[in-house]
């Protein structure tokens, strides 16, 4: 359980590499854009090789680690990432035959400098102490000790960039465990055959672009999408709130109010999932079953569900009879005392269409407009 909490830290600080504290950002200069760093990561429990190229708009994280249970062959993939266009393809190097994925993404795609940028952004919130330097790797590195619940954290920090060279944990047991370590670090400009495609993703490359989740949002919504949160993305805020739910139509923004059940689960237990399951009773309503998921349609006040002290994460089953049912796992956002949430959906005729689940962060949608 110990090791399991420190790994929880190191991963929610990754996913938070976007929103690092940029004042912690002013001791170090501007991060470079052309480097090759060749880790160690053992953050999801697996050892796996990790090497990560970027030069400008380009980048390439490479994974691989060898035959194991499960996987006699290993595995070795690569990852392309174009940051001006926001696309990237996925390839398997291990098999030339295989398939090539594409498609994109936003936000953070892995830099380790971004990643380390929120890491200390959180150890100075924690106040760390200094305990020495060492040249790890052929890096200039400081040391920093930092508590965590149940661990002690043990971090080399390069002295220019702030990158994250090593990170420990020592739990009850007392012993150390390395769960990231840079062993190799260039600032010189990598090979342009890193950045080649393969012939496989040559169908992929071709095929038309997909639109990035910022511009979905935008174009769902007809607004600007930094208005705006995924709200089934890990972690929740530290702060609960009231939530203000709501469901609207895509493109036009209409509210709805009918036409629909909603069912929600407050006592979602992460360690212990439960299975949820939709029936239809014998006057044609849906009936919700599994874990703590009961009905609360009759709670919406001109369709508006107010739920009042949400917990850190609940789920929410909406069924619109033929048209289908959408549920999902909500990780709390509170941008102030009440915060909206809203369901846009695209075809209430037909969910399979899809829809977004999002926080409402600020605009006209935000909860100081819900009557």
């Amino acid at each position: 359980m110990a090791k399991r909490r420190i790994v929880l830290w190191f991963v929610s600080l990754i996913l938070l590499a976007g929103f690092a504290v940029p004042a912690l950002w002013a001791q170090y200069p501007k991060a470079p854009e052309t480097y090759s760093i060749t880790e160690t990561n053992s953050m999801m429990g697996l050892d796996i090789t990790m090497q990560i190229y970027r030069d400008g708009s380009k980048a390439v994280v490479d994974q691989s680690y060898g035959p194991r249970e499960g996987s006699p062959k290993g595995v070795h993939t690569r990852t392309l990432y174009d940051l001006h266009t926001q696309q990237n393809y996925t390839w398997n190097l291990m098999d030339a035959s295989a398939l090539c994925g594409g498609g994109t993404f936003s936000g953070d795609w892995g830099d380790p400098f971004a990643a380390s940028a929120a890491m200390n952004a959180d150890m100075a919130k924690r106040q760390p102490k200094e305990i020495g330097t060492e040249t790890l790797n052929g890096i200039a590195t400081k040391i920093l000790e930092v508590a965590v619940p149940d661990n002690q954290a043990k971090l080399w920090v390069d002295e220019k960039y702030g990158l994250i060279i090593k990170g420990q944990m020592t739990g009850i047991s007392g012993q150390p465990q390395t769960i990231l370590e840079v062993k190799q670090l260039s600032f010189a400009k990598p090979p342009a055959s890193v950045f080649v495609l393969p012939a496989a993703c040559a169908q992929a490359a071709a095929a038309p672009r997909v639109p990035t989740e910022a511009e979905r949002i935008a174009a769902e919504t007809g607004g600007h999408a930094e208005d705006f949160s995924n709200a089934i993305m890990p972690p929740p805020s530290q702060s609960s709130c009231t939530v203000l739910f709501r469901i609207l139509r895509a493109d036009t923004m209409e509210p709805m109010t009918s036409g629909f059940q909603v069912a929600l689960d407050t006592q979602v237990d992460l360690d212990h999932p439960a299975s949820y399951s939709t029936g239809l009773g014998a006057d044609g309503r849906a009936t919700f079953s599994g874990g703590g998921l009961h009905e609360v349609t009759g709670q919406l006040r001109n369709g508006v569900l107010r739920v009042e002290n949400t917990p850190p994460h609940f789920n929410v089953d909406i069924y619109f009879g033929k048209g289908g049912d959408s549920s999902a796992l909500i990780y709390r956002q509170c941008f102030g005392p009440q915060t909206t949430l809203l369901f846009v959906v695209k075809n209430p005729e037909k969910l399979s269409d899809g829809g977004d689940w999002l926080w409402v962060k600020s605009g006209k949608f935000a909860a100081k407009g819900v009557k």
